[in-house]
Order: structure tokens, then C-alpha cells, then sequence
């Protein structure tokens, strides 16, 4: 049950402007009638461990982390659950009632939860994702924990998408880099695609990536969600793919964040949707 203490918590970047963190809690707070409040704080990288530790002094309960702090969390925090530290950061800061700083990673939740909602089911074919950055690591993670036992990855510079391959194969999970070149011949069997890289977002340059190769019954996913309908997912719909927006991973990735801050598990809905996608037209 949500608390009758108007909690507050927040979310450090910098810059921050461009977050969309505290308009999703907001309404969150709104929509459930729930006492409290979500900030956002501009944080400067050299600032990060005096800004998380004055949060026992503050009064705030915790703060989600955006860029560039993610990493740099992992070293500042008391303690870290299992899933920031194989993904190796945090989105995620809690303060128990000792006045410890809990470390915790929702990207792979957010990513998982996306894909099951949006009709997603595993069913023992390949995943293929593109991109070895940070995003990447939470896809991978959110990837073997659903199940999957053989995943290709590139990345247009392939030793850094070899490093990766190597750090997040399991004894359950096999992940094999490919060229940046040669992927795109090598998905016939491929059930799910994911783009990780920045390419194709609002101001980046575009992904050229063909699916000629790509079996019909397969699924699209992007991560990016600026444009919401990015270039990949638009050929990919066209050509009869069905098709997962990066919209839904941000709006699920906050769910465990809320509950930890106000106690109540919210819905991701298509108000919600909405609400967001006016905002970003606004801006």
C-alpha cells in the first residue's frame, strides 16, 4: 500500500533537461492520488558522490540515475543487486532505513517487460542485437534472463562487440560477434532483432541495415524513442515485421522505481502513452 508520507525522490543527469522522468512520475502521482514528489536534479559528474550522499541527509528516499552516471554509481553505492552488477551500472538509488545507498539496475526489467507486453513470446530462435554500448549490456542481461541460448551481436567496431560477446557468454548462453558487414546475411534464424545504437534517433544518422534475410514470423525492436516510429521500425512494418517502439522499455524500466519510492506498483497504458508522446511533441 502506497504510504500516507509525502515521499520525494528525483532523477540526477547532466544535463537533465531533456528527461522525461519526472512528467511519467507525475503523473503516476497524480493518477493514483499518491502524496509526493519527483525532481529533477542537475548533476555534474564530479559532483555524483557528494549529490548521492547527501540524499540521507535530504530527505529524499532515492533517485533514478540517466546519463552520464550510470557507471559511475557502481563505485559510490553500499551495495549493488545482482542485476546492476552484471550489467555494470546503475539506474536505480534507494535509501534503507540503516541510511545505506541500495544500487539498483531496471533497464533489463524495462526491456523484458516491453517485449512481453507487446505480444513477444521467446520460442528458442536467435536474437540479434546491434550496438555493444551501455544500453546494450541491459538488453543482453534482459535477453539470456528471458531465455535465450544463442544471440549474435555487431557493433561497427567489432572488437568492442567481441569484448561483449565474450563478458556476457554463460554456460546457458552463447553470444557470438558478426561483422557490421556480414550481419545483415546472418539471420535466417532470427527471431528477434534489436537495435541498441543511437543510430537512427532524432539528430543521429540514419541505420541502414537490411532484413532481407530476416524470417517473416520475426519481431523488430528499437530502443530509441526519439522518433518513437524510428526508420528501422517503419521498413521493418512495411515489410510485414511486427514491430516493438523504445517508448515502452523507458515507461516499464520506471515501474520498480515508483514502487520503491511511493509503494505502488503502476500500469503502463496507452493514457500514459499519450501523455508522454505530447510532451515530446511539445518540445
Amino acid at each position: 500500500m502506497p504510504s500516507s508520507v509525502a515521499h520525494k525522490a528525483g532523477v540526477m543527469g547532466w544535463p537533465i533537461g531533456h528527461s522525461l522522468s519526472p512528467r511519467l512520475h507525475d503523473f503516476w502521482l497524480r493518477h493514483y492520488g499518491i502524496k509526493g514528489s519527483y525532481e529533477a536534479f542537475a548533476v555534474k559528474p564530479e559532483n555524483l558522490p557528494s549529490a548521492l550522499l547527501e540524499l540521507r541527509t535530504k530527505g529524499l528516499v532515492g533517485v533514478n540515475l540517466t546519463i552520464p552516471h550510470k557507471v559511475a554509481a557502481c563505485k559510490i553505492v553500499d551495495s549493488l543487486d545482482p542485476t546492476a552488477k552484471r550489467i555494470g551500472a546503475v539506474n536505480l538509488v534507494t535509501v534503507d532505513a540503516q541510511g545505506r545507498l541500495l544500487g539498483s539496475n531496471t533497464d533489463a526489467y524495462g526491456f523484458s517487460e516491453n517485449l512481453l507486453t507487446s505480444g513477444f513470446k521467446p520460442a528458442g530462435d536467435a536474437a540479434f542485437v546491434l550496438g555493444a554500448g551501455g544500453a546494450c549490456r541491459a538488453v543482453l542481461v534482459a535477453l539470456e534472463d528471458m531465455g535465450f541460448r544463442e544471440i549474435l551481436l555487431a557493433n561497427r567496431t567489432k572488437e568492442k562487440a567481441e569484448k561483449l560477446a565474450q563478458e556476457f557468454s554463460t554456460a546457458q548462453t552463447k553470444i557470438d560477434s558478426v561483422s557490421w558487414k556480414e550481419a545483415p546475411h546472418t539471420l535466417s534464424n532470427v527471431g528477434l532483432l534489436v537495435n541498441t545504437t543511437s543510430l537512427g534517433m532524432t539528430g543521429q544518422l540514419p541505420l541502414a541495415f537490411s532484413l532481407e534475410k530476416l524470417p517473416s514470423s520475426a519481431f523488430v525492436a528499437d530502443i530509441v524513442y526519439a522518433p518513437v516510429e524510428t526508420g528501422l521500425l517503419l521498413k521493418a512494418k512495411q515489410q510485414g515485421y511486427r514491430t516493438i517502439d523504445g517508448l515502452g522499455m523507458l515507461l516499464h524500466q520506471a515501474r520498480p522505481s515508483f514502487k520503491a519510492f511511493f509503494g505502488r506498483d503502476p500500469e503502463v497504458t496507452e493514457e500514459l502513452r499519450r501523455f508522454v508522446l505530447l510532451e515530446k511533441k511539445e518540445t
